[in-house]
């Protein structure tokens, strides 16, 4: 059975909005707070503002946006973190959508894999306190962060397709992964995994999915559900493609909710009782998977906060 943890299911606009799971990860056996990239209240700061309220917890980061900051600040901002909450912290990254790249530099990566294979490098220099020493086709790194004690940062790519997953394998300690069901995980991700890491002489990373599910009820329907979680993911290509490539037969004629509906049937949205997500999170861990992250956003966008919460802690209560 995979460690369990919990995303923040919302986009936060006031800081005091993340305290609620920062408290259920303190009160409970979650392993870990995950927020992923948020352009409202960034996701470092919302963490530091919920260790400052007293709910200093272990978080991860899955994943935050490679353009949105240079490697030396990437690494500072990390530390600090690590520094304020007194936890380990994982600190996922990844290049974004190719209009998002385009957004910031003009034009996307020609080569994604280069920008983040650069991008990490420089990153884990400057968490391990080394002078930089990467001049690459995207990044630049000469500076230094003063060495000082901090609690362990690992460093993380997040991870859709084989040359990704094989890139982790070679520089990340762990792999960070969205929508991916679990049959896929097994047969194409773990596989590229190991794959990058022999090649490196190194461990395999750990597997962290982040997984979109609710708990079942008469008045629920699991695709309007799956479709509010996940409609911006399912209209990206990088998205799409994965998507296929795991057997779900999602095509671009497809309209969003008969998308949604092939989301639920392939098992990249989950939907259950208790017991059932229990049975379906203990397939990702036979998949390979070390951390699940309980993703229950559909049900934060339909049905509100409280609704949320009452499936978080009803799923926390069936995985102790």
């Amino acid at each position: 059975m995979p460690t369990v943890s919990v995303l923040i299911p919302r986009v936060p606009r006031r800081p005091e909005q993340v305290l609620p799971y920062a408290a259920l990860v303190e009160w409970t056996h979650a392993c870990r707070l995950w927020q992923g990239q948020a352009l409202l209240v960034e996701p470092h700061q919302a963490f530091a503002y919920a260790a400052g309220a007293g709910f200093r917890v272990p978080v991860g980061l899955g994943v935050t946006l490679m353009g949105l900051r240079h490697p030396y600040e990437a690494a500072s901002q990390i530390r600090s973190l690590a520094m304020i909450t007194g936890h380990p912290v994982v600190a996922g990254f990844g290049p974004g959508s190719r209009d998002f790249q385009r957004t910031l530099r003009s034009e996307p990566y020609a080569s994604p894999l280069t920008a983040a294979r650069e991008y990490l490098t420089a990153v884990r220099q400057g968490i391990d306190g080394r002078i930089g020493d990467v001049e690459g086709d995207y990044v630049t790194f000469r500076g230094q962060l003063a060495p000082t004690p901090a609690p362990d940062v690992s460093l993380g790519l997040g991870v859709l397709r084989p040359g990704m997953a094989r890139l982790a394998g070679e520089i990340a300690d762990v792999a960070i992964t969205w929508l991916t069901p679990a049959p896929y995980l097994d047969e194409v991700i773990r596989p590229a995994l190991r794959e990058g890491a022999e090649k490196a002489g190194r461990p395999t990373p750990r597997l962290v999915s982040i997984v979109p599910m609710a708990v079942a009820a008469v008045d629920r329907d699991p695709a309007e559900l799956a479709h509010v979680s996940n409609a911006q993911h399912v209209a990206g290509p990088h998205y799409r493609d994965m998507l296929q490539r795991a057997g779900s037969g999602i095509s671009a004629q497809d309209t969003p909710h008969v998308a949604a509906k092939r989301l639920v049937e392939c098992g990249a949205f989950l939907s259950g009782t208790p017991d059932e997500l229990v049975g379906a999170i203990a397939g990702f861990g036979d998949a390979g998977v070390d951390e699940v992250v309980v993703n229950v956003t559909g049900v934060h966008k339909a049905l509100g906060h409280k609704a949320a919460m009452d499936d978080l802690k009803a799923i926390l209560r069936a995985t102790a």
